[in-house]
């Protein structure tokens, strides 16, 4: 019997009693798969919550997009279960450099720099030690994997990227100069670094999904491969079919 771990977001408290009812939780320690219940935040939180145990995590939707969740439905999950589909993701490695110093996260979905203030923020990117874009004068400007291309990175006028791709996306957040920049398609190895310019003046923070680093004065970014990740999906209704699936939608 395949062991399970249930954990729920705090406004999914009714349906986690409900699963508990119906199948055995055998803690976080013990558990083969954990399924996580809520949108597609507390799947992120779930993520970062059981990073390098081992575990194989399935959600299921009870919050508002659900994009990396699963339908909701509390019949049959050990089936549902026994044929998921996997889909294995890598996060990328932020270090954040302030006056405080260095401070390192992780992201699942993306890393993205943000302005604090009325200014627009002017950030100079290089990747792989060349200076790609000498002042990028913007609100902001994000590195997204795969499985982030269609959360902030598509509302930022991003790629989407297929969930196996070899591929990072690099892009502005309302970019003002050089005006007709629209991003870059990184290979995953690639090493991007942000340089913040008149960091005093135009403060930047730095966001790794939900970990914000205020007042930075540089960030490197890059694919940290040696940390995996599987995330469990429906026969049929895979991270692969749905980003597909989101390229040909209204």
């Amino acid at each position: 019997m395949t062991k399970l771990h249930f954990t729920a977001a705090p406004d999914a408290a009714e349906a986690l009693a409900a699963m508990r009812q119906r199948h055995a939780d055998a803690g976080p320690a013990d558990a083969e798969i954990v399924v996580a219940l809520g949108g597609d935040g507390f799947m992120l939180q779930t993520l970062h919550a059981f990073l390098g145990k081992g575990k194989l995590i399935y959600g299921m939707n009870l919050g508002s997009v659900g994009f990396l969740m699963n339908e909701y439905r509390e019949d049959n999950l050990l089936e549902r279960l026994a044929a998921a589909e996997r889909a294995v993701v890598h996060p990328l490695a932020m270090v954040a450099h302030s006056k405080k110093g260095e401070t390192k996260a992780l992201a699942f979905n993306e890393v993205s720099l943000l302005r604090e203030t009325r200014q627009a923020a002017k950030i100079r990117i290089i990747v792989d030690g060349r200076p790609r874009i000498s002042e990028l004068i913007c609100d902001g400007v994000l590195v997204s994997t795969p499985a982030g291309s269609t959360a902030y990175n598509l509302s930022a006028h991003g790629p989407i990227l297929p969930i196996d791709a070899a591929l990072l996306a690099l892009t502005p957040i309302s970019a003002f100069r050089p005006r007709r920049w629209r991003g870059a398609l990184l290979p995953h190895r690639a090493k991007v670094r942000f340089e913040i310019l008149e960091s005093a003046k135009r403060p930047v923070s730095a966001v790794a999904d939900d970990f914000e680093v205020r007042d930075v004065t540089a960030v490197d970014v890059a694919e940290e491969r040696g940390i995996t990740m599987t995330m469990l999906y429906d026969a049929g209704h895979n991270l692969d079919e749905r980003i597909l699936s989101e390229q040909f939608s209204d």
